[in-house]
């Protein structure tokens, strides 16, 4: 019975897990297309990459200048004074 429950946890994984990052060689057309003023709708179908996908490289561009995957900044669960104990 176990394992029949950690097949099922296993393909729910797989169908709903996290996709993985694009690679920079795909970032860099999604930008190309969008300075030729192609719309992110267009942009989307013609890569084969999902709008909200297409949308958010886009806005990190415009904010940071850059397409490169920036280091994730994760915060301290436990502050100053809890590892002073």
């Amino acid at each position: 019975m176990a394992t029949d429950m950690q097949t099922a946890s296993t393909n729910i994984c797989e169908r709903m897990g996290h996709s993985q990052e694009l690679s920079g060689s795909k970032r860099g057309p999604v930008i190309g297309c969008h300075l030729c003023n192609k719309s992110i709708c267009d942009i989307s179908c013609l890569l084969s990459i999902p709008r909200s996908t297409v949308s958010g490289i886009i806005t990190k561009w415009k904010q940071l200048g850059t397409t490169a995957t920036q280091p994730k900044w994760y915060t301290h669960k436990m502050t100053e004074r809890g590892h002073q104990c």
